[in-house]
């Protein structure tokens, strides 16, 4: 079966509701391709690799996390940018992408993914009244160390995981890819333990220095569950047939 680019567009921002984010980038079709849409690629990043397998599979549409036209990013389609833009123009690709909408979706979105990869059935915002606000919170039914947890991680995502502090967890909050800087909003919530993709060299001396355990378990790795899991969505609702592209990334 096949659909229409503006109904997978209308389908995309019924779900995700971009217009309640104030994002880094523009959410939604950011390069517009063939009207028809039979096959769908997802991925990460809208990487040249990503793109050249999307070729090769013949695929008409492509939903990615990462996209293009970041804030302060140089607005010419030049060089790598330029070469990446001409290949989905030349092939009729369309390109979507939803960076926060991604993270924050209750069930299909990232941090959702990456709940239920670490055992949890039930989670949330951790600011319940501040949906937008990209960090989730949740509770094991019984306490469980962070190096348990970690090892949990290292399973599920293929890849070892940085765990700073082996320290009893209850409660924990997480935020998928580069949330390393909101530890300290974790930390003001009470929790036992912050899990995130990415580390900076601060985030040691915070996680020690307010008593919580922290988990880097990779940006990459840890936004691989909503392209996939809204990808699986849109064959379902649409009829199109939806194929996951993991583009091997170490960071």
């Amino acid at each position: 079966m096949a659909t229409t680019r503006t109904d997978m567009l209308r389908a995309l921002d019924g779900l995700l509701e971009p217009h309640c984010f104030q994002d880094y980038a523009p959410n939604g079709l950011q390069v517009e391709g063939r009207e028809t849409v039979a096959i769908v690629v997802s991925g990460v990043t809208a990487s040249q690799a990503l793109l050249d397998a999307a070729v090769a599979i013949g695929a008409d549409a492509i939903l990615v996390h990462h996209g293009y036209f970041w804030k302060a990013e140089d607005p010419c389609l030049v060089g790598m940018k330029g070469r990446r833009i001409r290949t989905l123009i030349e092939a009729g690709i369309s390109l979507f992408a939803y960076h926060l909408p991604m993270d924050c979706h209750p069930m299909l979105g990232n941090n959702a993914g990456l709940g239920r990869a670490m055992g949890l059935s039930e989670f949330a915002p951790l600011r319940p009244g501040e949906p937008t606000f990209p960090v989730f919170a949740g509770e094991f039914d019984r306490v469980r160390s962070s190096q348990e947890i970690a090892d949990t991680l290292t399973g599920v995502l293929g890849r070892e995981v940085l765990c700073e502090g082996d320290v009893a967890v209850k409660r924990l909050a997480w935020c998928t890819g580069g949330g390393q800087g909101y530890i300290d909003a974790a930390a003001d919530a009470g929790v036992d333990l912050f899990v995130t993709g990415e580390v900076s060299e601060q985030t040691i001396h915070v996680a020690r220095e307010r008593g919580i355990g922290f988990i880097a378990a990779g940006h990459h790795a840890t936004e691989r569950f909503g392209v996939q899991s809204v990808g699986a969505w849109l064959a379902s609702e649409l009829g199109v047939e939806h194929r996951f592209v993991d583009i091997a990334n170490p960071a």
